[in-house]
């Protein structure tokens, strides 16, 4: 069991601040400093070094939190695996979740209402950000288990199929675009588009599928860059700009009138999600969540 001085030391070097690990751990600051001094004589060396405004952890630091974080995952694993093993009601552990936001909006609600009825002592955290930084965060271990767009070439990490999903043109009913059902690839230089961040998975396919097409990206009329599904779905509606969005997050909107979908000759966008975790790591309670899922969805 990792000790109380252990988990100020994983909080304070994952926050990179002592008064910011106090404000999650809802300890005084002079309590945080108390149980990295403690550490310190302990492994008689410095943790951390300050760095103005931050800090930063020494190489005697980095050795700690490595170790350290393993043993938690182990932990966590463990306590899982035993209180899992008489009854699924009465098992207890941490699952931490990253999805791309199609994903965490539109898919994981319906199955974490599922796994949480089956799981119902299953801490639940989900990180909702764009698939770039879904994948960072698997990789510095701050997730166990991700969802996101697209097969990867990373050798550290394993690729599972979950679903597939559909991209669409759309703009709003209103717009001028929407007089038309049919339009051609080309034409998509001239319409003002709103597109999403770099980074997102969405915009990728997009990516990938017009360069299919010889359409240059970066010639096309772009207006606005937008961070998430919602703020860019709310925009083309009160805007005349086109954007591409997945189906499952417009199905009210087209079904209600709020927006309308048009289509490009030959421009069809299809691409898969897939859960994601770090090569070599197994852990029986990602495995009940990836069942859980995908009974959800087949």
């Amino acid at each position: 069991m990792l000790s109380p001085q252990h988990e100020v030391f994983l909080e304070v070097a994952k926050q990179k601040s002592f008064s910011k690990a106090a404000e999650q751990m809802y300890m005084s600051q002079p309590a945080i400093s108390k149980n990295i001094k403690q550490l310190e004589f302990l492994y008689k060396t410095k943790l951390f070094d300050r760095r103005g405004m931050y800090i930063e952890l020494t190489p005697a630091g980095n050795l700690l939190y490595e170790r350290l974080t393993e043993v938690k995952r182990i932990q966590e694993q463990t306590l899982f695996d035993i209180t899992a093993l008489s009854n699924a009601i009465e098992a207890e552990g941490n699952l931490k979740l990253g999805a791309s936001t199609t994903v965490a909006l539109y898919i994981l609600p319906k199955v974490l209402s599922v796994f949480h009825k089956q799981y119902p002592n299953i801490n639940i955290s989900l990180l909702n950000r764009n698939t770039e930084i879904v994948l960072d965060a698997l990789l510095n271990k701050e997730i166990n288990l991700g969802i996101i767009e697209e097969k990867g070439q990373l050798t550290n990490v394993s690729y599972l199929p979950f679903i597939t999903d559909e991209v669409i043109a759309v703009c709003s009913s209103q717009s001028k675009w929407a007089k038309k059902k049919n339009y051609q690839v080309q034409d998509l230089y001239q319409i003002p588009l709103a597109i999403r961040e770099r980074g997102s998975g969405t915009l990728a396919v997009l990516k990938k599928q017009l360069e299919k097409h010889k359409i240059l990206f970066n010639n096309l009329n772009i207006k606005v860059r937008l961070g998430g599904t919602e703020a860019l779905k709310n925009f083309i509606i009160a805007s005349d700009c086109l954007g591409f969005l997945p189906r499952r997050s417009v199905i009210k909107e087209l079904k209600y009138g709020e927006l309308k979908q048009v289509s490009f000759d030959g421009l069809n966008i299809v691409r898969n999600f897939y859960f994601i975790q770090r090569k070599g790591e197994i852990s029986n309670l990602n495995k009940q969540f990836i069942k859980t899922a995908q009974n959800a969805y087949h």
